[in-house]
């Protein structure tokens, strides 16, 4: 497996990571022994990079990862987890005492005395461009508690506000085949600025797994079903904040992409990574035989008629809709 530099924490980390928020059973049930088989498939794989947050099964996907590594003590694995959704969404809320406290109990759960990346997790805009927050976060660092921090952000002016601060070290961004705004600023200034591009959401809600019908249905704690009108959080969040069955017509195109060998996810993991400034991708993985299949999309080459089917594809479908809201 491919591995990059993560931004300004220096760590080496698999272009194909995994993004661990399914594992805390907030998108239907997952049984703890197979979340544990999970992350084995996915450390044999090559993945070294997991990312989780404090809120995914309040505080489930932590606990998963920390016995995870304490049993498999040798793995060079980093993780990166988020903050700032336990409480109500107010920029007065990011504060040093919350982030103490928040940081302390992910230390627990994840079962170490340093945190190797904490991310605001998509924090009320305001927050990014408070500079008393990020001297909050050097504080943390400072006193050893967490090793590096970045941001997971909803929009591009977010991430571009947050490259301003010198101590950020990563981006966390959606970006798929159905959401190409970052690529227009947010990759080069993270590129210019040595900041890590983490990409979530890479098959929009798996959406992009070409394993969806019009007929598919959503457990009643899936995401996809409860927060398709945005109700819950950020509409952007499930299915990229596209129209689902506008998204099939899309993904019908985009299976006439794919290369010979991949498969449809496949396809679309490997497009984000060869984008320039990427650093790693993370998507999430459910049983055994979808993670070693999406740490497989590291082999896998896109050309430069691929990059234009896709832009197509957006530009067709989802750039009027999507482009100005995130």
């Amino acid at each position: 497996m491919e591995q990059r530099t993560l931004g300004k924490t220096g760590r080496n980390v698999s272009v194909v990571g995994l993004g661990t928020w399914q594992l805390g059973a907030d998108w239907g049930n997952v049984d703890p022994a197979q979340a544990q088989a999970v992350l084995a498939a996915s450390a044999e794989a090559g993945v070294t990079f997991f990312d989780t947050a404090d809120v995914y099964g309040d505080g489930r996907s932590e606990q998963a990862i920390g016995a995870f590594l304490a049993d498999n003590q040798g793995l060079d694995i980093t993780v990166a987890t988020k903050m700032g959704r336990r409480v109500e969404q107010r920029p007065e809320n990011y504060n040093l005492a919350n982030f103490r406290e928040w940081v302390d109990r992910s230390r627990r759960n994840l079962r170490t005395d340093s945190l190797d990346l904490v991310q605001l997790h998509c924090p009320p805009t305001a927050v990014y461009s408070n500079a008393e927050v990020y001297d909050a976060l050097d504080t943390l660092v400072s006193e050893g508690a967490i090793r590096n921090y970045g941001v997971s952000v909803e929009r591009t002016d977010e991430a571009l506000e947050a490259l301003r601060h010198d101590g950020t070290a990563s981006v966390q961004i959606i970006l798929n085949a159905f959401r190409l705004k970052p690529l227009d600023e947010v990759l080069p200034a993270a590129k210019k600025a040595g900041v890590g591009i983490i990409a979530r959401v890479p098959l929009a809600s798996g959406l992009l797994s070409g394993k969806y019908t019009k007929d598919t249905s959503f457990a009643e704690n899936d995401h996809r079903n409860y927060n398709r009108g945005g109700d819950a959080f950020d509409v952007g969040e499930t299915f990229s904040g596209v129209d689902f069955e506008l998204g099939l017509k899309a993904v019908a195109e985009f299976e006439n992409l794919v290369p010979e060998g991949a498969s449809t996810a496949q396809a679309a993991i490997a497009w984000i990574a060869a984008q320039d400034g990427v650093t790693s991708v993370i998507p999430g993985a459910r049983n055994v035989e979808q993670a070693r299949s999406n740490a497989g999309a590291a082999g896998i080459s896109v050309n430069e008629e691929f990059n234009e089917g896709v832009r197509w594809i957006y530009d067709h479908y989802f750039r009027e809709s999507i482009h100005p809201r995130w």
